[in-house]
C-alpha cells in the first residue's frame, strides 16, 4: 500500500511538472541545500571560534544579498552569484549564532526539534504547491506583501511600546506568513521557469529566506515553551 501511494505521488508530480521545470527545481533545491550547509558553517564559526562578527555579519549578509539581486543572470556569472548566495548563507548563520548559543544552554534538543519541524513544514508546503492546480496559490502574493508590510510596521511600533502581546502576535503571525511565502514562492518559481527563467540561484535565495525565517521563529517559540525568553527578538 505504501509503495502504491508513493508511486501515485511520483506520477502526480511528473504529470503536473514538465521535464525542464523538474530539472530546474532540482537545481534550485540542490542550491538551497548548499546554502543551508553554508549557514550551518556560519553558526559553527560564531559559536565555536573566536571570530564573532555579531551585528556586522547581518550587515555584510544584507550587502551580499543586494549584490546578488543587482547582478542579473547572464549564463556566465553563475559561480559569482552562487558565491554571493553562499556568503549570504554563511553570514545568516553567523547572525543566528548568539540565539542558538543561548538556546543550546537552555536545551540543545530545541535546535534539533526546530530544524526537523521547519524541514517538515517546508517540504509539506512545497509539495502542496507543486501538486496544486497551476497558479492556484499565486493569488496570495498581494495578501502576503500586505501582511509583510503590516508586520514590519508592528515591529516598528513595538520598539516604542515594548508590548509583550504585540511581540507574541508578531512572532506567530510571521511564522504563518513564512509558510504562506513557501506556497507562493514555490509556484512563482515554477511559473517563472515556464516563462523561460533559469535563474536557480535567485530562486534558491527566495526559498532560503523563507526557510531560515521559519526556523528562527520556531526556535524562539519552542524556547519560550520551556519557560525562558531568548535574548534575540523575532
Amino acid at each position: 500500500m505504501n509503495t502504491i501511494n508513493f508511486q501515485t505521488f511520483v506520477n502526480s508530480f511528473q504529470n503536473r511538472l514538465e521535464p525542464p521545470v523538474r530539472q530546474h527545481l532540482k537545481n534550485v533545491y540542490a542550491t538551497l541545500m548548499m546554502t543551508c550547509v553554508s549557514a550551518s558553517a556560519g553558526v559553527y564559526v560564531d559559536m565555536f571560534t573566536r571570530f564573532q562578527a555579531g551585528f556586522l555579519s547581518a550587515i555584510v549578509g544584507a550587502g551580499l544579498m543586494l549584490m546578488l539581486i543587482a547582478t542579473p543572470d547572464n549564463g556566465k556569472n553563475t559561480n559569482l552569484r552562487l558565491g554571493y548566495l553562499l556568503g549570504f548563507g554563511l553570514t545568516s548563520g553567523m547572525s543566528m549564532g548568539p540565539l542558538l548559543e543561548y538556546v543550546s544552554v537552555v536545551d540543545p534538543s530545541i535546535i534539533i526539534t526546530a530544524l526537523l519541524g521547519t524541514t517538515l513544514v517546508f517540504v509539506c508546503f512545497s509539495a502542496a504547491a507543486m501538486l496544486a492546480e497551476r497558479g492556484s496559490w499565486l493569488f496570495l502574493g498581494g495578501t502576503l506583501m500586505t501582511l509583510f508590510t503590516s508586520m514590519s510596521l508592528m515591529t516598528l511600533v513595538n520598539l516604542f511600546m515594548q508590548s509583550h502581546f504585540l511581540y507574541q502576535a508578531h512572532l506567530y503571525l510571521v511564522l504563518m506568513l513564512m509558510c504562506g511565502f513557501v506556497l507562493f514562492d514555490t509556484q512563482l518559481i515554477i511559473e517563472k521557469r515556464r516563462m523561460g527563467s533559469k535563474d536557480f540561484v535567485q530562486h534558491a535565495l527566495e526559498l532560503f529566506i523563507d526557510f531560515i525565517g521559519m526556523f528562527r521563529r520556531l526556535v524562539i517559540i519552542l524556547t519560550q515553551k520551556v519557560g525562558t525568553k531568548p535574548p534575540s527578538q523575532a
